[in-house]
């Protein structure tokens, strides 16, 4: 089957040049010149196997349409941001993205992502495995569900993901470089930070006070652990 991915960006070479590039693994591009006409894209449940956006778009900034996306949507989403240490990064990941390639853009890095991404968020295993119950959570891995106080939690693939490498652990704490390889698919070029937002935003959903969390603890300068 096709991989299909919807590339919102409004410049036209860059557009044009990514097209040529992901054509060439395999992929059918989509292209979106702004984020009103990705979003129309994006109405049609399932359609895409990733979204790669840029963040500084005319009208709805990509930001944005990051948020409006997560609303209704699980799909992968990696953001394009200009600078590697400017505060884009940061706030994009907290919008809703599941990672980020930063200009100008290596092909090379921009495949290796997208090959990460869909291994983690597209693989299951044969096995069915049992609930994991932590007092008021319970993480059901074999329907991809996550249920708290007995109501569903909507979260991204890439937020079950890290819940499940954690929850899997059994209290062994994991370091963020080993949350980076095991989540994110690398670590030679990955950065803690997409470790520390997606953990927020996953306490934000999970926790009752997310500022005193009980299922996804902190253990000063090793990591984080789940429960107890």
């Amino acid at each position: 089957m096709d991989r299909r991915l919807l590339l919102i960006e409004d410049d036209a070479r860059l557009r044009s040049a990514l097209t040529l590039v992901l054509s060439d693994e395999g992929w059918v591009v989509d292209e979106a010149v702004d984020g009103e006409q990705g979003l129309r894209l994006l109405a049609e449940p399932g359609r895409y196997d990733v979204v790669l956006l840029d963040l500084r778009l005319p009208g709805i900034d990509g930001f944005e349409v990051c948020r409006r996306i997560r609303r209704t949507n699980d799909v992968p989403i990696v953001m394009v941001t200009a600078r590697q240490d400017s505060h884009d990064v940061v706030a994009g990941l907290e919008a809703g993205a599941d990672d980020y390639v930063t200009k100008p853009l290596s092909a090379k890095v921009l495949v290796a992502r997208l090959r990460a991404l869909l291994r983690r968020t597209g693989s299951r295993d044969g096995a069915e495995p049992k609930p994991i119950v932590d007092d008021d959570l319970e993480i059901r891995l074999d329907s991809a569900m996550v249920v708290r106080n007995g109501h569903p939690v909507s979260l991204t693939r890439t937020e079950l993901k890290l819940l499940a490498e954690l929850a899997n652990a059994r209290g062994r704490v994991l370091s963020r470089e080993e949350l980076l390889e095991r989540v994110w698919g690398y670590d030679y070029f990955g950065d803690s930070r997409l470790v520390d937002v997606h953990i927020r935003r996953l306490r934000a959903k999970i926790e009752a006070e997310p500022a005193a969390p009980r299922h996804v603890i902190t253990v000063r300068g090793m990591g984080y652990r789940f429960g107890p």
